[in-house]
């Protein structure tokens, strides 16, 4: 079986274009050696489909499994070792570079539609976890929200996690952004990225990298990071790094964490962007009401119809938006309103921040700046504007830019926990003395009278549906401005503090 595994996985990258024919006797070699054969055996050729990938690597896994060559069977081990199985197929990051830039003369579009496809063909992007995760569409009245169970993160056994809590703990590569990863085998507490490919870019007169996610929440969701290990830190800089970027790759869209914990994303220890080529809910939403901010009037400014609190400024000349962008944060970073609740900083430690977000829109370029604060107090300490407690049960995790664009990432436990709990609905059990399901309890009391007829046919439909809401509802909780009377007159107060 391993002898035609090996001829498949052969075949697999001379069909993908990883190989040409060329290298066909070579990276046979190369996975003879991995496995510790010495020779091929005389056979017909064998076919192999993309689908088939998993199958392949999953039987090679097991036979290096059963021939002591990979020591332990569990997922992290067997993630390490058919990474280094596919690194066999991928060509050199000189030559992957050289491909993109000979496609980027045809069009930016051509460059990133091959960098995509390799990064899926290398296993790099699994495609079959992708397709597990569950995902759908909720209607709300700020427009549909994407959702997504995250299932394309596989679960550590014990047994790694006792190895990673045990092994040494090593500074290199730094972070999993940092260009080091490139080619690196991993080890039980860091991913292998064998397989793993980096296009330097220049933004702004400085080095980066561009990538993509390996989890690709969205099309093309691409990371865009600083070739130095360097904090996060949203400034004049950010703006120009931001359109700089959309102007060498003008169908993908751009932005940036916010730069403080609770309102940023996952890594702040590490300058970068996230991308791609993906129209979210917020980009589509309407500016609900114009402004004018005084000395700015060639560029166009309004108010988001938005659950978080967002100002969008738009206009052919990237200076202009940029420095416009430079009054509003430097505006905001300073700015107070205690009948808003809403403080520039509590003893010497400072709360508010921007999270923004890049596109080009026909002949215009547009900046969406989404204000945020990360206050916390007694009654919320893992912050104000942070999905509140009642939430948690869906979503207790940080707001970070993709969830601001209108699309929620959850966690993998829901898809069981909203299985177990449509059966108990169905079945008029007492959620309340179960475990597992008890925390979601309150809610299923406050959604369920809603509904004059729930059965089997409907009762997933109905709970994407409130699943969505509650995303809203986060979001909402996320927005510094309350989508009230009264939140809208606060939001005007800062508009009119722009015009000072």
């Amino acid at each position: 079986m391993i002898q035609t595994n090996i001829r498949k996985l052969v075949q697999y990258g001379l069909q993908t274009g990883l190989i040409e024919e060329a290298d066909k006797i070579y990276t046979t070699n190369r996975l003879l050696e991995l496995f510790q054969l010495d020779e091929l055996e005389d056979s017909e050729e064998v076919s192999m489909s993309v689908d088939e990938l998993e199958d392949v690597l999953s039987e090679m896994l097991d036979y290096a499994y059963e021939q002591g060559i990979l020591t332990e069977n569990g997922v992290v081990y067997r993630d390490l070792f058919d990474t280094k199985i596919m690194s066999m197929l991928v060509p050199r990051p000189s030559e992957v570079i050289r491909t993109f830039h000979e496609k980027y003369e045809v069009s930016p579009k051509e460059a990133t539609d091959y960098f995509y496809k390799l990064s899926q063909d290398t296993d790099y992007i699994r495609r079959y976890r992708i397709k597990k995760d569950q995902k759908w569409i909720s209607a709300t009245k700020y427009g549909d929200l994407d959702i997504t169970i995250n299932l394309s993160k596989p679960e550590k056994d014990p047994k790694a996690i006792a190895a990673a809590k045990n092994a040494k703990q090593s500074g290199y590569p730094k972070c999993l952004l940092c260009v080091e990863n490139e080619g690196y085998a991993g080890r039980v507490n860091h991913p292998a990225r064998q397989n793993h490919r980096i296009i330097p870019v220049t933004i702004n007169g400085s080095q980066w990298g561009f990538q993509y996610s390996p989890y690709v929440y969205y099309n093309e969701h691409c990371i865009v990071f600083n070739s130095k290990h360097i904090p996060m830190k949203i400034e004049h800089d950010t703006f120009c790094k931001l359109f700089d970027f959309v102007k060498q790759f003008p169908h993908y869209f751009v932005g940036s964490n916010a730069d403080l914990p609770i309102v940023g994303g996952s890594i702040l220890s590490h300058d970068h962007f996230q991308g791609g080529h993906y129209e979210f809910a917020m980009a589509k939403a309407p500016v609900e009401r114009t402004f004018c901010i005084k000395g700015f009037e060639d560029v166009e400014a309004g108010i988001v119809n938005w659950p978080m609190s967002v100002i969008r400024i738009s206009a052919e000349d990237t200076d202009r938006l940029i420095a416009l962008a430079d009054v509003i944060l430097n505006a905001w970073r300073g700015y107070t309103d205690e009948a808003a609740f809403i403080f520039a900083e509590t003893d010497g430690e400072p709360h508010n921040t921007i999270t923004p977000i890049a596109r080009k829109r026909g002949d215009k370029f547009e900046l969406d700046l989404v204000l945020r604060n990360n206050i916390t107090t007694e009654e919320h300490p893992l912050g104000v504007y942070h999905p509140h407690a009642k939430l948690h049960h869906i979503k207790k995790e940080n707001i970070g830019l993709i969830e601001v664009m209108g699309l929620a990432v959850l966690p993998a436990r829901l898809k069981g926990e909203m299985e177990q709990l449509a059966e108990a609905i169905l079945a008029g059990k007492d959620i309340r003395k179960d475990e597992v399901l008890e925390k979601h309890a309150d809610w299923v009391e406050e959604f369920l009278p809603n509904y004059k007829e729930v059965n089997r046919e409907n009762i997933m439909d109905i709970l994407h549906k409130e699943i969505g809401d509650v995303f809203m509802q986060v979001l909402e909780d996320a927005g510094v401005y309350k989508r009230t009377e009264e939140g809208k007159a606060a939001f005007d107060r800062f508009v009119a503090y722009l015009n000072k």
